[in-house]
């Protein structure tokens, strides 16, 4: 029987939406653009015309209020939720779907590219969880904590992250994490249900309890350059930005 490719399968993004933060609180709702910071996300996945639906889930109702005056489909979560990942697994578990695209709510210059890139490599037999990353910038980036780093193995999967500095990887460098991920819903929600890992409390990296659980993370390598929005200088930044180009 020949194998279910991506044209066959039901893939979804998610967007997890929450108003706290300790650096940039209600950063969802931000509008100096004119439009909500949610939005941009949002309307940047629907670029890339790959899902069968887009869904950002939320605790709350500011935020669910917001995406509904823009037309997205939202759905409320618990409050009691420690992650995204939870607050994913919470609002797919009753959409029939094989495979789950978590973008996350402040990365509104991600691409369409990134985002086939990221849900080609479950093309691939055996492939239950997937991420991105690009090319580091060197020293910059080597010593910078707020940098997650990746080395990859022969095959293409992740063998480390970390937040401190690396010495070695198949090529002599690391790569630059970027955090948006993949999974099949089987996986999601068996991944949920994990207890945390000692790696994953130490360098408050979610991803590292997959890894430490004996799961494997495929890498795929892309030119996207994040435009995370962790601060207000993030954002006045990404409005500059948009501002110049739109």
């Amino acid at each position: 029987m020949k194998r279910p490719t991506n044209a066959s399968k039901q893939i979804i993004a998610v967007i997890p939406a929450r108003f706290g933060s300790t650096r940039l609180e209600g950063k969802p709702l931000l509008k100096e653009t004119g439009k909500y910071l949610i939005q941009h996300v949002y309307e940047a996945v629907k670029k890339s015309r790959i899902f069968s639906n887009i869904i950002v889930a939320t605790d709350d109702k500011r935020i669910f209020n917001a995406c509904r005056k823009f037309g997205a489909e939202v759905v409320m979560t618990s409050s009691k939720h420690k992650s995204g990942t939870d607050r994913i697994a919470e609002a797919v578990r009753r959409i029939d779907c094989d495979i789950v695209i978590n973008v996350q709510g402040d990365e509104p210059m991600i691409t369409a590219a990134a985002l086939k890139k990221l849900a080609g490599l479950f093309d691939k037999k055996g492939v239950v969880m997937a991420t991105l990353a690009n090319k580091s910038r060197g020293k910059e980036d080597l010593y910078n904590t707020n940098v997650v780093k990746v080395v990859l193995d022969r095959t293409g999967y992740a063998a480390l992250f970390t937040r401190m500095p690396v010495t070695i990887s198949r090529n002599g460098c690391f790569y630059r994490h970027i955090g948006v991920y993949g999974y099949t819903k089987e996986f999601l929600l068996r991944f949920t249900k994990m207890k945390q890992t000692p790696g994953e409390i130490k360098e408050r990296l979610e991803q590292l309890r997959a890894l430490e659980n004996g799961c494997k993370i495929k890498v795929g390598i892309t030119k996207y350059q994040t435009l995370g929005i962790d601060t207000r200088e993030d954002y006045e930044r990404f409005a500059k930005l948009y501002s110049k180009t739109f």
